[in-house]
C-alpha cells in the first residue's frame, strides 16, 4: 500500500501568506491573546498521529528542557521547543519537515541517538498517553488495511497483521502496543523523507496545470468559427499584454527588495537600512533563523506588482509559483550549509556579495513558460490517449447496461408467462372439480364451502307425496246389485 502525500501538497496552497505583524511601539500595552493557529494538513496519511505524537511531548517539561539544550554543534541550529512546534505545525508551504531532518535527525543519528533515549525519563502519563496514540494508529491502519483487502475482494481467514503493518514505515510493527525511541526516529525519519521532495513535486504539479490550461484554451478556440474565433485571439492576447504591463520586480533578497520591504512595510526610513536589525525585525518567532515561511513573507510586495486577484488576466496559482521561485532563489544563494535555514550569520554575508547590490533582473513567469512545445505535445497525447480511454470505458458501460435491460426485459417477459401458466392452471383445476362434484377450490387449491338456497318449485317437488283421498261416491253403481223399482 504505496501513500503518496506529493498529489496532495497542491491542493493545500492558499492565496497569501500568513505573517505576523510587527509592533514597534512597545509602551505600556496590554497582552493580546494569542490567536490559536490554524493547523495545515501537510497532506501525509499519518498526518494527525504525527501531530498528536510531538504535542504530547512539548507537554513534558524534561523532553522540552532537552529539546532547547540541545548542544548546537550537533544540531548546527539551535532551535527552541516553541519554535520547533512551529515549524512542526506550521503551514506545508514553508516544508517545515526540512528543518525536522536538521534538527531531531541530528539529535537522533549525530549524538547516536542519545536524546531519544530521553524518552525513558518523561513522565508516566505522557508516556501512557504515547502508547494510547500508538495503539490508536495501529488500530486505524488495520482498519485501512481490511479495507483494502475487502476493496480488492482478497480473501483471507489468517492475516499475519504485523507482517502487514510493516509496509508503514512510520512505526514499529513489531511492537504494537507501546511507543519507544525507536518509533519516534522511524516518525521523523519518515516524515522528512515524505516530504524531502515536495518543492520539486510542486514545480512538476504547476507545469501541468499550465499545459492544461493551454490545451483547453487551444480547444476552445478551436470550437469558434472564423470571425469569433480571430475576436476572441484578439481578447486573450490584450489581457496577456495587460498583465506583462507591470513595475519593475527587484530580485529577490537583494538590496533593492529588502530596502523596499524596510520601508513600505516597516515603515522605516529607507537610508537607516541596516541588515542586522531587518533580520531581527523580520525574525518574527526569535529563533535566530528565518525559516521558509518567514522569508516568503517578504515577497509579498513583489508579488503585489504583477498579481491582483481581481484581475481576470492574473492567475493566483501562478502568483504561489513565483513565490516558491523566490524562496528557491534565496535560498540557493543565502542558504550556505543548506539546511533550508538562514542564519544571521549568512544573511549578513550575503550582503557583501556584489549580486547583492548589482543583481540582474528579476524575470517573471510570463517571460520564462515553464514547459516547452514538445512537452504540450506529448501532454495533449497523453490527453487523448485518457480520453480514449475513458470513451473504450463508457462504452463498455452502455453495452452492458443495454444487456441489462434486455435480459430485465426477457425476465420481465418469464415473470408475466409464469402467471398466465398459474392462472391457466388454476382454471382447469377448478373445471375439474366442478365435473367430479368436489367444491370449488380456492386460490391457493383450499376447498370452499357454500351454503345451497333451494327454489321454491324445488321445495314442491321434494316435499313428501300426500295419500289420495277416496271419493265416497263409487263412480258407478256395482253390476250385481238389484235395480230399485
Amino acid at each position: 500500500m504505496n501513500f503518496k502525500p506529493g498529489w496532495l501538497l497542491l491542493l493545500t496552497i492558499s492565496a497569501g501568506v500568513w505573517s505576523v505583524p510587527i509592533e514597534r511601539n512597545g509602551g505600556n500595552q496590554e497582552p493580546k491573546e494569542e490567536a490559536p493557529e490554524e493547523n495545515m494538513d501537510t497532506g501525509l496519511y499519518y498526518d494527525r498521529y504525527l501531530r498528536e505524537v510531538i504535542e504530547v511531548l512539548e507537554t513534558d517539561p524534561h523532553f522540552r528542557e532537552k529539546l532547547q539544550t540541545a548542544n548546537t554543534e550537533d544540531i548546527k541550529v539551535n532551535i527552541h521547543s516553541r519554535s520547533f512546534l512551529l515549524y512542526m505545525l506550521t503551514d506545508v508551504l514553508s516544508s517545515a519537515f526540512v528543518v525536522v531532518k536538521l534538527t531531531w535527525m541530528s539529535c537522533f543519528r549525530r549524538q547516536n541517538g542519545r536524546l531519544s533515549k530521553e524518552l525513558d525519563l518523561v513522565s508516566h502519563h505522557v508516556r501512557t498517553r504515547l502508547d494510547e496514540l500508538k495503539r490508536q494508529e495501529v488500530s486505524r491502519l488495520r482498519m485501512l488495511l481490511k479495507a483494502k483487502l475487502d476493496s480488492t475482494n482478497t480473501q483471507s481467514l489468517q492475516m499475519d497483521h504485523a507482517s502487514l503493518l510493516k509496509q508503514f514505515e512510520h512505526l514499529d510493527p513489531h511492537n504494537q502496543n507501546t511507543f519507544e525511541a525507536k518509533d519516534l526516529e522511524l516518525l521523523i525519519s519518515t516524515a522528512t523523507k515524505d516530504l524531502e521532495n515536495y518543492d520539486a513535486e510542486r514545480h512538476e504539479e504547476f507545469k501541468r496545470y499550465e499545459m492544461l490550461k493551454e490545451h483547453e484554451r487551444r480547444e476552445y478556440l478551436k470550437g469558434l468559427d472564423q470571425e469569433k474565433r480571430e475576436k476572441e485571439e484578439k481578447r486573450l492576447q490584450e489581457l496577456k499584454d495587460k498583465h506583462r504591463q507591470h513595475p519593475k520586480v527587484n530580485v529577490p533578497g537583494s538590496v533593492a527588495q529588502l530596502r523596499e520591504v524596510w520601508e513600505e512595510t516597516d515603515g522605516l526610513d529607507p537610508q537607516e537600512f541596516n541588515p542586522k536589525t531587518f533580520f531581527k525585525l523580520h525574525d518574527t518567532n526569535e529563533d535566530g533563523v528565518l525559516d521558509e515561511q518567514e522569508l516568503e513573507a517578504l515577497f509579498t510586495k513583489e508579488l503585489e506588482k504583477v498579481y491582483d486577484p481581481k484581475n481576470e488576466e492574473d492567475d493566483m496559482m501562478e502568483m504561489e509559483e513565483e513565490r516558491l521561485r523566490m524562496r528557491e532563489h534565496v535560498m540557493k544563494n543565502v542558504d550556505t550549509n543548506k539546511d533550508r535555514l538562514v542564519s544571521l550569520e549568512e544573511f549578513l554575508k550575503s550582503t557583501e556579495k556584489k549580486e547583492f547590490n548589482n543583481p540582474k533582473e528579476w524575470e517573471t513567469l510570463d517571460t520564462n513558460p515553464v514547459y516547452t512545445e514538445e512537452e504540450l505535445q506529448r501532454f495533449e497525447a497523453e490527453l487523448r490517449d485518457k480520453e480514449e480511454e475513458l470513451k473504450r470505458r463508457a462504452e463498455t458501460l452502455r453495452q452492458e447496461q443495454e444487456l441489462l435491460k434486455e435480459r430485465g426485459k426477457a425476465l420481465e417477459a418469464q415473470r408475466r408467462e409464469y402467471q398466465q401458466a398459474v392462472l391457466e392452471m388454476s382454471q382447469r383445476q377448478k373445471e375439474q372439480q366442478a365435473a367430479d362434484g368436489q367444491p370449488p377450490a380456492g386460490p391457493n387449491g383450499e376447498l370452499q364451502f357454500q351454503a345451497q338456497t333451494q327454489k321454491p318449485d324445488d321445495k314442491e317437488a321434494k316435499a313428501p307425496a300426500e295419500p289420495e283421498v277416496q271419493n265416497n261416491l263409487p263412480a258407478e253403481p256395482p253390476q250385481n246389485l238389484p235395480l230399485h223399482t
